[in-house]
């Protein structure tokens, strides 16, 4: 087993190292984008990190207050963090893809080091009932990533989907909130196996909000089995409402193993869409995402056993 050195600290990460997300989903766009919707993309970027600048200066530790961020649209952003002193987690992943792979091929590290980033993170989509050929090339290229990091000393986030088969769907009448509760947990479980058998071993596993604190339990005893005891788990967002996004952080938060939230659209997505047509200024929609932001971590630490993970 390559040895973890897993994760001390709580983490809140403010999650915006999305790509296509804005490329589409708040500029309407295509790739390639045109340079002003490019433009655009990095100052909206922009606004969400002086949210964040504004939550610490309200007074959310400065060191567990992290930023997740990309180099296409963010890197003047990931230096800036950098200077500031949050956390900072970058991807390596190529954006919107079904299969994981490198977004700069086998230069990934030097990107890495370029950047100094506190994470490293990858977005994969994995279900173990799935393509068993496409999930083969899948591990052989992150465990080639587990290994390069394990050996220069890099945290290494993974952000884990476990998207439903068609299958799998079918077998709920395509109820996806059914598959969410009923599989879902199940699959994450032996998700995190199968990687761990194939060489992949996170730092931090970043996993989809569940709805009982027995699943979030088994997730965390997989995550830490087999002497990997100071690995942590932190909950996404997956873009969910924050009426579901809060509820499922009061759940995680109660479970051992688990030390925080990576949420990124559920924060943000309102706000930059009201600035970009004109409904608020760049200050109300700083405002409002770190209003956003700060109600999080503050229910997500009033939800978390005092004595720690």
């Amino acid at each position: 087993m390559t040895p973890t050195s897993g994760y001390s600290l709580p983490l809140y990460l403010l999650a915006f190292d999305h790509r296509s997300s804005f490329e589409r989903g708040l500029f309407g766009a295509t790739p390639p984008v045109s340079n002003e919707v490019h433009d655009g993309i990095v100052k909206a970027k922009e606004t969400i990190f002086e949210a964040i600048r504004l939550a610490v200066s309200d007074g959310v530790p400065k060191n567990q207050s992290g930023v997740l961020v990309d180099e296409e649209f963010g890197a003047a952003i990931a230096r800036r963090a950098k200077e500031f002193g949050v956390p900072l987690a970058m991807p390596v992943e190529r954006s919107g893809q079904d299969e994981f792979d490198f977004q700069y091929g086998d230069r990934f590290g030097e990107h890495v080091e370029q950047f100094d980033p506190t994470f490293v993170k990858v977005l994969v989509r994995y279900n173990p009932e799935g393509d068993a050929a496409l999930n083969r090339r899948q591990i052989e290229r992150l465990a080639l990533l587990s290994g390069w990091l394990h050996d220069h000393e890099r945290t290494f986030l993974f952000e884990l989907l476990v998207p439903a088969t068609a299958a799998q769907l079918d077998a709920f009448e395509e109820h996806q909130a059914d598959y969410d509760r009923l599989l879902r947990p199940e699959l994450v479980v032996r998700t995190i196996s199968e990687l761990q058998v194939g060489g992949v071993e996170p730092d931090i596993w970043k996993v989809e909000g569940l709805d009982s604190a027995n699943d979030y339990a088994a997730v965390s005893a997989q995550a830490r089995s087999h002497g990997r005891d100071d690995v942590v788990c932190i909950v996404l967002g997956r873009g969910a409402d924050l009426a579901r996004v809060v509820k499922w952080l009061q759940i995680g938060a109660t479970v051992p193993g688990f030390a925080g939230f990576a949420v990124g659209r559920t924060i943000w997505h309102d706000a930059l869409a009201s600035r970009l047509a004109g409904r608020i200024s760049d200050a109300e929609a700083v405002q409002t995402i770190a209003n956003n932001y700060e109600q999080l971590i503050d229910v997500y630490a009033a939800a978390a056993p005092k004595n720690g993970r």
